[in-house]
């Protein structure tokens, strides 16, 4: 339609987020085909099949949850009453316990049983406006059920109004099966386990957790190698409990992303800067594992890199489901703008998943996903705890009310 749009919503302010919030108030937005046709004030908008009113509320992308662990069988609250009894991360990932866990509950889990229980943790999310969200896999460390999360992740995409993005995470600990063989767990994960995951179309992009409880730098570098041959890119779990320069190897690669960022050096900003990686902030297991130690926002701020904003939604160190939680306690705990904020649940979030020319802002050819919401400005989103406004949410041009019905 050369002169018009299928859909016309108006009576609207919006936050295009492009140049900060991008405010253009009592203004109307178009789509047409699932796309967004057209942008501008009110009284000049073009006719259109039908009239959405807007109620005066702010309209803004829709929110993008860029890091989680979300599909998981099982909870660690036995581990949370630990720490609070005094034990570490660390103490309880050497006792067995940690990701190995939840690791053994999500092999146990048929992929039936795993949708259940991952379903309802998207809902809360979707609730609050987000219509894009990345899932890791992670919990399997074997071949079988690594595929298992991926497939799930992949039907919440169809079985929710939401786009997922699938991230490989094999790397992310050391299955008991190769304990004191690293090397040889890395070699499986690369020759093995990725090929077939990637030939089978369950793969967007590949992380992993560098770290001394973790993987070291060489043997991340291994699963970056691999990723590149598959023509995946990559991101990074870097200098969360410590700083191993992990950082300044994503951006070698190019990286999305590296993500927690608490230990991140000067040297590790600046390879982010140059490389155009994004720092994933992610102030959930910060506040959870009771840290002090924040991430450098100054110095990221200072040097240009930008900063996304995410749940890291996952059973042991932040079983969180509230983007709005997250954008709160970045501000809050680490000193973020509610505009840096806003930005890094939107388009800074969209860069980290590499979808940055489909969603992220209210650009004229991008998907028409958006959430409405009932404020009196766009700070309110950062501002109010516990407080969730959002009245309704567009995914593809298609209007429904933000609380979704799980599928039996």
């Amino acid at each position: 339609m050369a002169s018009g749009c299928e859909v016309l919503f108006a009576n609207v302010h919006l936050a295009t987020m492009i140049d900060g919030y991008g405010e253009l108030r009592d203004a109307a937005i178009g789509v047409t085909g699932g796309r967004i046709a057209w942008i501008g004030p009110r009284d000049q908008a073009p006719p259109a099949d039908a009239i959405i009113d807007g109620g005066g509320c702010w309209l803004t992308p829709g929110l993008v949850d860029c890091h989680t662990h979300i599909v998981h069988a099982g909870n660690r609250s036995d581990e949370f009453e630990a720490r609070l009894n005094g034990a570490t991360y660390e103490d309880i990932a050497r006792a067995g316990g940690g990701i190995m866990s939840t690791v053994r509950a999500t092999r146990a889990a048929s992929d039936a049983e795993l949708l259940r229980q991952s379903l309802p943790r998207v809902a809360s999310l979707l609730a609050e406006g987000v219509t894009t969200i990345e899932i890791k896999s992670g919990y399997g460390l074997d071949l079988d059920t690594e595929a298992k999360m991926l497939r799930v992740a992949r039907r919440i995409g169809e079985r929710l109004p939401v786009g997922v993005a699938t991230t490989f995470l094999g790397a992310h600990a050391l299955p008991p099966e190769y304990a004191g063989r690293a090397d040889d767990y890395i070699a499986s994960l690369c020759d093995d386990m990725l090929p077939q995951l990637a030939a089978n179309g369950l793969v967007d992009a590949v992380d992993a957790f560098c770290e001394r409880i973790g993987f070291s730098n060489p043997q991340t570098e291994r699963m970056f190698e691999a990723a590149r041959l598959h023509g995946l890119p990559v991101k990074l779990h870097a200098e969360q409990l410590s700083d191993q320069r992990g950082a300044e190897l994503v951006a070698r690669f190019g990286g999305l992303s590296a993500d927690h960022l608490e230990h991140l050096s000067q040297d590790g900003i600046d390879a982010m800067a140059a490389a155009g990686t994004v720092a994933v902030l992610l102030p959930g297991a910060y506040y959870f594992l009771r840290d002090t130690t924040p991430p450098p926002i100054a110095a990221l701020r200072a040097a240009g890199v930008p900063m996304a904003v995410a749940t890291d939604c996952n059973p042991g160190t932040s079983p969180m489901t509230s983007m709005l939680l997250a954008m709160n306690m970045a501000c809050t705990l680490w000193r973020l703008t509610p505009q840096e904020a806003l930005a890094g649940a939107t388009i800074h979030a969209a860069r980290a998943l590499g979808r940055q020319a489909d969603i992220g802002t209210l650009e004229v050819g991008k998907r028409a996903d958006f959430a409405l919401w009932d404020i009196a400005r766009p700070a309110d989103l950062s501002y109010a705890i516990g407080f969730n406004p959002c009245r309704a949410v567009v995914n593809g041009g298609v209007l429904r009310d933000p609380v979704v019905s799980l599928p039996d």
